[in-house]
């Protein structure tokens, strides 16, 4: 059986965004439909929309993070709370490895340009830095969850 890890990164290799990879990769654990998952999470890859802000990996482990707190939780208020502060203190734990959550600070290059798209080919950056996020983002969401 593979790894969380080994399913994100084969996703993200196979042409699934970033957020879209870590969520996959919690299917099968959460039970949820992966189809409407990876539709839901489809804008969030290049940190929202390509817009790169928040890191898509990150933004996909608040996605799981919230269905772990639904799953745990059934008053709305408590579910809302609980998965804020899982956000919020996901953010610190990924910051402290990264340095930020920010997807243009991550990869240093402007993903709306043919230029940034040829530097991200050229340095490799999906591999360097997107899939160093999204296996990143995994294990601090697995020592979250295992808490």
């Amino acid at each position: 059986m593979k790894s969380k890890e080994e399913i994100a990164v084969e996703s993200f290799r196979s042409g699934l965004n970033c957020a879209q990879s870590v969520v996959a990769s919690y299917a099968d654990e959460m039970n949820f439909d992966r189809n409407l998952a990876l539709s839901i999470s489809c804008g969030f890859g290049g940190g929202m929309g390509r817009l790169q802000e928040t890191c898509g990996a990150a933004t996909g482990a608040f996605m799981i993070l919230g269905v772990h707190t639904c799953k745990k939780y059934s008053d709305y208020k408590e579910r809302k709370e609980v998965t804020y502060a899982a956000i919020q203190e996901f953010s610190e734990k990924f910051r402290a490895i990264q340095g930020t959550l920010n997807c243009r600070e991550l990869i240093k290059v402007d993903l709306k340009t043919e230029e940034g798209h040829r530097i991200l080919k050229e340095k490799n950056l999906t591999e360097t830095v997107c899939e160093k996020c999204i296996l990143d983002a995994i294990r601090i969401t697995e020592e979250m969850l295992n808490s």
